[in-house]
């Protein structure tokens, strides 16, 4: 186990110092300088490490000293970004994993077993609903599915197998909103978990460990990167709860590589500034587009007509970069403003600093059956922008390009 006491001179912020603004903290926590005092966090290339002796090993493989192992589950540079990201989220511990559906797969293997059940919102990304339903399924674990923003459904939902509440908010993409401390005080009352993806806020929007949350999940992926290098993921939490998750990720090993968690760890420094520009041109767009004649309808909670946008409000910084919008035409009409774009980046992915486009219905919710696509209301008409940080004026005279004709 790596130790967390480690000494720090007095120019470095440990992990647990509240006195820094998540500014401070997203550039300096979590980096334990070696003794060749780098000013920059290194990357630690290794599978493995070395001993003076036969002792040594022996007391840091039985645990018995902290240090380094194997790098599957000890590895400095993973470290520093899981102390880092931890610090962020307000969280007491941090484990990285190799993608945000591993973060997902390590969290439930850690804390359920055959014969629990899950209770998720139906909104959910659809890699996500097929690990609850066709792989966690088969193993004895049943998901109900309920609608996000209704906390009766959740609690009607809910029986004394009930072992986890799993939400993304906001959902991907109609931008709905889960009431997080309405969820908490059920998961209290029923003895569950309350598990958040925060990958589209990320922590410096929202932290759902201050609002009472058990865990945050991260595909690190998205924003916690910025800029679409590489893919990880990571769970945040309590000691007691992320030891159970880390003993998944040692055992069977989805784990982050050193490499990728350098990139994170960097993408860090400019989370805040990314996150807030990302909303600030989200925003423009959205009222953009809620006022174009081919748009039958807006999804982004930080338009004042969205239902959710007072809630939005009292637990969120801001309102994020991802927005959904339906135009005329169905399935044709929204593939022909897709098409019709030169700038935008025509892809499933998202918290890249480049604009990007997709048809979710046949492409990130593409597997889901028909019923579940209406149920989770992704209809064929359906567009999701994440807005980068282009120039304003340039998306949206991208996407004029295929609105205009459609609006005729």
């Amino acid at each position: 186990m790596y130790d967390d006491d480690h000494q720090e001179d007095s120019h470095q912020i440990g992990s647990q110092q509240d006195e820094w603004s998540l500014e401070t903290l997203a550039i300096r926590a979590g980096h334990q300088r070696t003794f060749e005092q780098e000013h920059s966090e290194p990357i630690f290339p290794t599978s493995s490490f070395v001993y003076a002796s036969a002792a040594e090993a022996a007391r840091k493989f039985g645990g018995h000293e902290p240090g380094n192992v194997y790098s599957r589950f000890t590895n400095p540079t993973v470290h520093t970004f899981e102390r880092r990201l931890a610090a962020l989220e307000g969280g007491e511990r941090c484990v990285a994993t190799s993608s945000g559906m591993s973060a997902i797969l390590s969290t439930v293997l850690a804390l359920l077993s055959a014969g629990d059940e899950i209770v998720a919102s139906r909104s959910l990304f659809g890699s996500t609903v097929s690990l609850f339903d066709k792989y966690f399924g088969k193993f004895g674990i049943t998901t109900r599915y309920v609608e996000l923003s209704n906390v009766a459904a959740w609690e009607a939902a809910i029986t004394p197998k009930t072992r986890l509440l799993f939400a993304e908010t906001p959902s991907n993409p109609l931008s709905e909103i889960a009431d997080i401390p309405a969820l908490v005080a059920l998961a209290k009352r029923h003895d569950a978990f309350l598990a958040i993806d925060n990958c589209f806020l990320t922590p410096a929007l929202q932290q759902p460990l201050a609002l009472g949350a058990d865990l945050v999940i991260h595909s690190a992926t998205k924003y916690l990167d910025g800029q679409g290098r590489a893919v990880g993921g990571a769970v945040v939490g309590s000691h007691a709860l992320l030891e159970e998750v880390f003993g998944v990720v040692r055992t069977c090993g989805p784990c982050l590589s050193p490499f990728n968690a350098w990139i994170f760890t960097k993408g860090l420094e400019t989370l805040s500034l990314r996150m807030n520009a990302h909303c600030d041109n989200a925003l423009t767009l959205a009222r953009w587009l809620d006022a174009h004649p081919a748009v039958n309808q807006v999804f982004y909670s930080g338009l004042e007509n969205h239902p959710q946008h007072f809630l939005a409000k009292q637990q969120q910084k801001g309102f994020g970069a991802v927005l959904g919008f339906e135009v005329k035409g169905g399935q044709e009409g929204a593939w022909q403003v897709i098409d019709a774009t030169r700038m935008l980046s025509i892809t499933g992915n998202l918290g890249d600093v480049k604009t990007t486009i997709t048809h979710p219905a046949t492409t990130t919710h593409g597997r889901l059956s028909d019923m579940q696509k209406e149920a989770a209301g992704i209809s064929p008409g359906l567009i999701r922008v994440a807005v980068g940080l282009e120039s304003q004026q340039d998306i949206q005279r991208d996407l004029a390009r295929g609105l205009d004709v459609l609006a005729g």
